[in-house]
């Protein structure tokens, strides 16, 4: 029983490492890239894969980021309280969760086809990169942005294992939007980026232009999910609702934004934005399916 508990407590905590709740964030534009691929409901097959590959590519690289950030987590009151600088989870133990979800992940990608099995170690070294863009440049939002754009495009690999525009301009949705909060999330470290030679949007540009530049990125991603529309076929009414819904939740992310409040950002930064990604899901698959 003692083992038993001990097993569900470490769980958590690799749970919490990784902050698995923000799956939500490219879990729904993969499901709605795999439906449009498949043009209907996918293979139970090539669902689960799909599913076991991204959140173990997820849960790999955000284990492997803290490990790199560590030395700056520990340093940084707002992150200090996190697992590693806390000693709540080893670092050898992170490192051996980081190789055994990066195996989940390439078998996964084995078991949907060739194209996603050869890309994979591709992915793998794109999605660790981006621990390592914030010490040289201020596009690291937008690596960000890029590496969790992989989602939807493997999953439209994971249906056809073919190239298709389509994909692309919905992981550019997914690129801009990531980057776009996450502007608004590293406004809270100007001072710590600056003391340690960190680089951001906000450090570089200062507060009031690195949220211009933010709200600039989603009104792009809106017009990204009204152009498909125009080209997507059996989209309609509630479509168009869901990202009325999606405009609206990011007017009051981008009025409630106060960098002293971690409450206020945290809300502003994640919250709103998994409901957002929730409400374009329910809107797209709802007209694709009942509608």
């Amino acid at each position: 029983m003692e083992l038993i508990h001990k097993v569900i407590h470490k769980t958590r905590m690799f749970g919490e490492l990784v902050m698995f709740s923000h799956t939500l964030f490219s879990l729904p534009f993969a499901i709605i890239s795999m439906v449009w691929a498949a043009q209907g409901v996918p293979s139970g097959h090539i669902l689960l894969w799909s599913l076991i590959a991204l959140v173990a590519a997820r849960n790999g690289a955000n284990a492997f980021n803290r490990i790199v950030d560590l030395k700056f987590d520990a340093a940084n009151p707002r992150t200090a309280h996190r697992h590693m600088p806390r000693k709540l989870l080893l670092e050898r133990e992170v490192y051996i969760f980081v190789v055994v979800n990066f195996a989940i992940f390439i078998l996964a990608a084995g078991m949907l086809n060739a194209l996603c099995l050869w890309l994979s170690p591709v992915a793998i070294v794109l999605i660790c990169s981006y621990s390592y863009t914030k010490r040289f440049t201020w596009l690291c939002h937008l690596y960000l942005g890029f590496t969790i754009a992989s989602a939807p495009v493997g999953a439209w690999f994971a249906v056809t294992g073919e190239f298709a525009v389509t994909p692309f301009v919905l992981g550019t949705i997914v690129m801009l939007w990531i980057a776009g909060f996450d502007i608004i999330y590293a406004t809270q470290d100007i001072e710590f980026d600056s003391k340690t030679g960190l680089w951001s949007v906000p450090r570089v540009f200062g507060l009031e232009d690195a949220l211009f530049i933010s709200r600039a990125m989603h009104m792009v991603m809106v017009l990204l999910l009204l152009a498909l529309y125009l080209v997507q076929p059996g989209l309609g009414w509630l479509y168009l609702t869901g990202i009325g819904i999606a405009c609206l939740l990011l007017a009051i992310e981008h009025n409630i934004i106060k960098p002293a409040s971690r409450k206020r950002m945290n809300v502003a930064s994640y919250n709103l934005n998994q409901i957002i990604s929730m409400v374009i899901l329910f809107c797209t698959l709802t007209d694709q399916f009942l509608l």
